[in-house]
């Protein structure tokens, strides 16, 4: 009897939970801020997300249907990442709720839309590090067959950085500080990071240009 567990995702995992985002994770979040066409803003987490390149640095999320922030996005070409930090955890999450288009989710979740400097969409002012983003790139997934999916990727250029100065120490961002909150599987699992996690590993011949 072979000792690994194996299934095809098109025919059913068969356990109690899809291990699929355990397994990927935890992930960052990507908490998107844009606004539409007349204004309303709109704020809302994806578990979907990462940095796919630093020069230029470009962010990408996934969305699941086509969502108010798409819609945005595509109307606009702009967005905002904002950090999901442990102290804005429940505010965060109050902003998943399933509400009308014209809901100002910043509203809702008691938070406050800071002016951007480069784009005209607003960042989380509570935030310790937020992103200026433009669209560079959108685009609906596709099956191994060709078959069109439900599902959206936005890709973003990162143009403005905004980084509150008490998480940095003599220059340096302060990952831990900021207290991070990451995705995993389950529904409802979290994680933090602490220095405890840290440890040194460098690539070979890198060692002198971190």
């Amino acid at each position: 009897m072979s000792d690994t567990y194996f299934y095809q995702p098109n025919l059913g995992h068969g356990l109690p939970h899809d291990p699929f985002k355990s397994i990927i994770g935890p992930r960052p979040i990507g908490w998107i801020s844009s606004k539409d066409k007349n204004g309303v803003l709109n704020l809302a987490p994806y578990s979907f997300f990462n940095a796919f390149a630093d020069t230029p640095p470009v962010i990408a999320f996934g969305s699941a249907g086509w969502k108010d922030s798409v819609q945005n996005i595509q109307d606009t070409g702009e967005f905002c990442w904002n950090l999901a930090t442990r102290p804005l955890a429940e505010q965060m999450n109050a902003t998943c709720a399933s509400v009308a288009p014209e809901v100002d989710e910043f509203e809702l979740a008691g938070l406050t839309p800071a002016q951007s400097e480069i784009i005209s969409v607003p960042y989380v002012a509570e935030t310790p590090v937020a992103f200026e983003c433009k669209l560079t790139q959108m685009f609906q997934l596709k099956t191994a067959a060709g078959d069109d999916m439900p599902n959206w990727m936005i890709l973003g250029e990162v143009v403005g950085v905004h980084i509150q100065k008490a998480f940095l120490k003599d220059g340096i961002y302060q990952t831990v500080a900021a207290e991070p909150i990451l995705r995993a599987g389950g529904p409802a699992s979290y994680f933090g990071i602490s220095s405890d996690n840290e440890f040194l590993m460098y690539r070979q011949g890198f060692e002198r240009k971190i």
